[in-house]
């Protein structure tokens, strides 16, 4: 007797087979396609959007250039002063592996000094063109640099003509931040909008540590 939380076993090979046969058409698919992928670059990537998850996704690539033993560096603007976790576990840990500037002093709220942030935004950019020019640096992640773009302390276009013709051809960049400027993702090879659906903060809660920094 079959028992009535359990489908009859006809049925159910019956199902797995069909499954099976739609994924060997899908890997059949996947392959021709994957077959065709043969080219290599570096990239220029943009994570932006209103949602929680830029810097976090970006500083997940850092972690994976450390494990493929690729040298990588992260500049980052606006939140100089903001004690996050993946500043301290990168300097701590892996100063040789990957190389951390501070550049900004602090949320721009914080600041109320336009001249000041102005100034550490383009020292923050003559490291980052410096690093990026080096080419045994194979990834450079410029965290918040789309904030300092979209309050003009830096010059979009001398950002992007930088990006398209001073970059070495295998060096990947990412800029994060909100509101990216239609210029850069323009040019940009893989841009990611986080979009915010939900966020605790709405309801009173503090950025949690682990979570938001």
């Amino acid at each position: 007797m079959i028992s009535k939380n359990k489908k009859p076993l006809g049925k159910e090979t019956e199902r797995n087979e069909i499954h099976n046969k739609k994924m060997q058409k899908i890997k059949v698919a996947r392959d021709k396609l994957m077959s065709t992928k043969t080219e290599e670059k570096g990239l220029i990537i943009v994570h932006t959007g209103s949602g929680k998850g830029k810097s976090s996704s970006a500083f997940g690539m850092i972690m994976r250039c450390i494990a493929h033993n690729l040298p990588c560096a992260v500049v980052q603007f606006i939140k100089g002063t903001w004690n996050t976790g993946e500043r301290d576990f990168l300097e701590k840990r892996f100063q040789k592996e990957c190389l951390f500037i501070v550049s900004g002093e602090g949320f721009t709220w914080e600041t109320q000094d336009r001249e000041r942030d102005i100034a550490a935004a383009k020292a923050g950019w003559a490291k980052a063109k410096e690093l990026i020019q080096n080419s045994e640096i194979k990834f450079i992640l410029l965290d918040e640099i789309n904030i300092a773009l979209r309050y003009d302390y830096l010059d979009i276009k001398e950002v992007v003509d930088f990006l398209l013709y001073e970059k070495p051809p295998m060096t990947h960049v990412v800029l994060t931040g909100r509101n990216a400027k239609d210029e850069l993702i323009e040019v940009a090879d893989l841009v990611t909008e986080m979009l915010l659906v939900k966020h605790p903060f709405r309801d009173g809660i503090k950025a949690q540590k682990g979570v938001e920094f």
